[in-house]
């Protein structure tokens, strides 16, 4: 039996690097606040949009992979 691994999304981390609130990486990156917010509160998730990634990787300046972390394999 295999088990998926859990990623935690570093959100809070390069926003605060950048000197943004998670409203302005919602609105520099086109994602849903509501979704920004939860993806910065998760402490690990098994799914997560991958268009929603990849613009925030964008807007980061990051490669999608830079943005997780797993916390559980």
């Amino acid at each position: 039996m295999s088990t998926n691994g859990l990623v935690r999304l570093k959100i809070r981390e390069f926003a605060a690097k950048e000197g943004w609130t998670l409203k302005e990486v919602s609105d520099r990156s086109g994602v849903a606040y509501g979704t920004v917010k939860t993806y910065a509160a998760s402490p690990g998730m098994a799914m997560a949009d991958i268009n929603a990634l990849r613009k925030l990787a964008q807007t980061f300046d990051v490669i999608i992979e830079d943005l997780l972390e797993v916390v559980k394999e």
